[in-house]
Order: C-alpha cells, then structure tokens, then sequence
C-alpha cells in the first residue's frame, strides 16, 4: 500500500466514526462528543471515559486506545484488522463504546 492509499482509507476509516458518533448522537440518549484534530479522532462519554484514535502514517497503521487497552489495525485489502489477530476495528470499537457508554452502540465502515 502506498502512502496516498494508506491516508484515503485512513481519512475514510476516520470520517465513519465521526458519522457513527453523530448517528449514535440522533439515534440514542448515549452523548457522544467526538473531536478531530489532524489524524487523530477523540470520542468522549458521560463518565469522563475516551476512546482515542488516531493514524500512524509510517506504520500504515490506525492505531486504538481504550479502557480495555491499545490496539494497532492494519488494512488487509478488504477491512482494517488488529496486527495481533484480535479482530477486525468496528468490532471492537463498538465493543468497546458499548462497554464505556454503559449501552449497546454499534460503529460501521
């Protein structure tokens, strides 16, 4: 993957989870606060808790943090998967949101 394929998919991958936030904003009481800044997207809930996301350019990695820890997903083609073989990043950060908003939210590519 070249840089300029890395950054599409990355500012792709970024721009759905600012929409997520929105769609998870309009469609249930969870309050969501999302903010960008460059390559890097911070979502914060009602407990005071974040999840951060943000893009490790050289690496072609987007990288994950979260309560239940830090996460590297590399694009494979087709989807963006954790470097470690523990799944793919929608899954997780939608399990993840869930866990820290206290409700079931689901983010999608």
């Amino acid at each position: 993957m070249t840089d300029l394929e890395f950054m599409d998919r990355a500012e792709q991958l970024l721009l759905a989870v600012e929409q997520g936030c929105d769609r998870i904003n309009e469609e249930t009481d969870a309050d969501l606060d999302s903010q960008r800044t460059g390559g890097m997207v911070t979502i914060s809930f009602r407990n005071r808790s974040q999840i951060v996301i943000n893009l490790q350019k050289p690496l072609h990695e987007v990288w994950m943090a979260a309560q239940s820890g830090g996460y590297h997903y590399r694009f494979d083609g087709a989807r963006w998967m954790d470097t470690k073989g523990d799944g793919e990043f929608f899954a997780a950060l939608s399990r993840d949101a869930s866990r820290q908003a206290g409700q079931e939210l689901r983010f999608t590519a």
